[in-house]
């Protein structure tokens, strides 16, 4: 048999075992588990969450085909031991898996993340991968919810971030979270070619991917994006401005007023303006340019109106569209100007399913936000009591068979046909049956017809379910 480094790569042949336990593996295995151990300290990988992978650094073998060593998923960072690691090849396929431990661990699983970082390993020529969940990378993608990037200059620590001095403007794609990790795989790559320059793709509500040439690389940009991070947040408490040279007052649209609490929204927080300019592209009536900061309030104002305008007779089934529906909806109901209608038997339903114990859950393209105003401040009184969660626009959308799986992972069933989705669109049943799930149609007055021969069960009212 052939030895050394030349028989350890050979993957069609196999890894000799000789190879995993020699001094560049070992010492990679040890570096994760103290890593680990250190970002718990840290906060980045609490509660089994986060994971770290690094290559193996051999000489004698070529770059392209070192092995890699991944943390697994589902276990206590702090209490990780070099043998709990995994050891890939650089094609990704798991060479060697860590034994069993006896009760209460659970059965020995590669991280969820493993997808996610053969793509910067691939992409970027990686030599080591953190994945944090520490909370400043978390909060800083909701300071802006509709934003997809994060951006910060004239910050010290932005010269450790690489190919970055001090006035530069450091920007991080921002991208959106998904039930399970590995289904971000695609997101994070398309963010990855979008920004040629980034070492770092932030998942909202969720944390962030730090890659580099090497694990001291990795660490030390990791360690100055979560300074960053926290830079900004402390930085929006005080009202300033941490993406401004001057980080000066946080500017308004309207007027350049300081308060962010003030009545009238800044535009960005209200209509994502990619979107605009995405709907002058493409000729949508009623568009109109967004007017630069320094015009007048009542141009902008003007400018907006039109462009929601035009958005809804364009019946754009967009989140920033309802997330402002939201704002509105909450003056409303806050100043007592609206309620929540809803049919008789809906009222009657809930109440009975929730006395069954059956759990009841909305999904709609209104916001998350605007569904529990309506339900909150009903013609019949608050029924947020009989229902368990809400879903929008954030898991897909309403007519797409894939936003039906997002739900049914998201809910924790055995089997998607264990949920029974109601709805009064045809559309929205063909694609909720598209995803296994129980489906019954809502009959309501002046609904569109239905196809003839449908196949769906219909009721007329709720009591009837």
């Amino acid at each position: 048999m052939a030895t050394g480094a030349a028989a350890a790569v050979d993957v069609a042949n196999g890894v000799c075992q000789s190879y995993l336990n020699n001094k560049p593996v070992r010492e990679t295995r040890e570096l994760v588990a103290e890593l680990c151990r250190h970002f718990y300290t840290q906060g980045w990988v609490s509660g089994t969450g986060g994971s770290i992978t690094i290559k193996v650094h051999d000489e004698s073998i070529p770059k392209s085909q070192q092995l890699i060593v991944m943390s697994p998923s589902g276990v206590q960072k702090e209490r990780m031991s070099p043998e709990d690691m995994y050891v890939l090849s650089s094609a990704g396929s798991i060479i060697s898996a860590p034994s069993p431990n006896p009760y209460p661990h659970k059965p020995p699983k590669c991280t969820d993340c493993a997808s996610l970082f053969m793509k910067a390993y691939e992409m970027r020529n990686a030599g080591a991968v953190i994945h944090s969940h520490g909370m400043e990378s978390c909060l800083v993608t909701m300071i802006q919810p509709f934003s997809k990037e994060f951006r910060i200059t004239h910050m010290e620590m932005i010269k450790g971030i690489d190919g970055h001095g001090y006035y530069d403007e450091l920007v991080v794609p921002i991208i959106e979270n998904t039930a399970h990790e590995g289904e971000l795989t695609e997101s994070l790559s398309e963010a990855i070619q979008a920004y040629p320059k980034t070492t770092a793709v932030l998942v909202r509500n969720h944390g962030i991917y730090v890659w580099g040439d090497s694990w001291i690389r990795a660490k030390t940009q990791a360690e100055c994006y979560h300074y960053l991070f926290d830079a900004a947040i402390k930085l929006y408490q005080l009202g300033l401005d941490w993406s401004t040279p001057s980080h000066g007052p946080i500017q308004r649209v309207f007027g350049g007023q300081r308060n962010v609490n003030a009545g009238v929204l800044n535009f960005n927080n209200a209509l994502e303006l990619s979107r605009v300019e995405e709907d002058l592209h493409q000729g949508v009536a009623g568009a109109v340019p967004i007017p630069t900061n320094d015009t007048g309030k009542d141009e902008v104002i003007t400018s907006l109106v039109a462009n929601v305008e035009a958005m809804i007779k364009a019946d754009r089934k967009i989140t920033c569209l309802k997330q402002l529906q939201g704002h509105i909806w909450r003056t409303g109901f806050q100043n007592n100007e609206l309620k929540g209608v809803v049919f008789e038997d809906v009222s009657d339903a809930l109440q009975k399913w929730h006395a069954m114990g059956i759990k009841v859950y909305i999904y709609s393209s209104g916001s998350r936000e605007a569904q529990r105003l309506l339900f909150g401040n009903s013609n019949y009184g608050d029924l947020r009591k009989f229902l368990c969660g809400f879903f929008d626009t954030t898991v897909g959308n309403k007519k797409e068979t894939r936003s039906y799986f997002e739900i049914s992972q998201s809910l924790g069933v055995d089997e998607p046909s264990d949920i029974l989705f109601v709805t009064d669109v045809f559309q929205e049943a063909v694609a909720a049956k598209g995803a296994g799930l129980e489906v019954i149609i809502s009959v309501r007055p002046g609904n569109g017809p239905l196809p003839e021969n449908h196949g769906f069960q219909t009721v007329q009212s709720f009591v009837e379910i």
